[in-house]
């Protein structure tokens, strides 16, 4: 599946999301997209005027980054 149809299908199902709902769903619409190899570049372009996904995408990326900092400190405890 092309981002571009990932795109499509978000823009017909989030209507039927609740408003309060959408940075969830949105969450797991990133996950599944990374998990399944589909380049960042290419969801944040594709998605560019979605703000609910770009907020997720930038949300999975900072929690990212904070698993591997712990991960790093955690290593750094094992050389005392």
């Amino acid at each position: 599946m092309a981002v571009d149809l990932a795109y499509e299908l978000w823009q017909e199902l989030k209507r039927h999301i609740s408003t309060v709902d959408r940075g969830d769903a949105a969450d797991t619409l990133v996950s599944v997209l990374i998990d399944n190899d589909y380049d960042a570049a290419d969801i944040r372009g594709t998605f560019k005027s979605d703000s609910d996904v770009k907020r997720a995408l930038e949300s999975y990326f900072d929690d990212l980054a904070d698993d591997e900092i712990d991960e790093d400190d955690h290593n750094d405890d094992d050389e005392y």
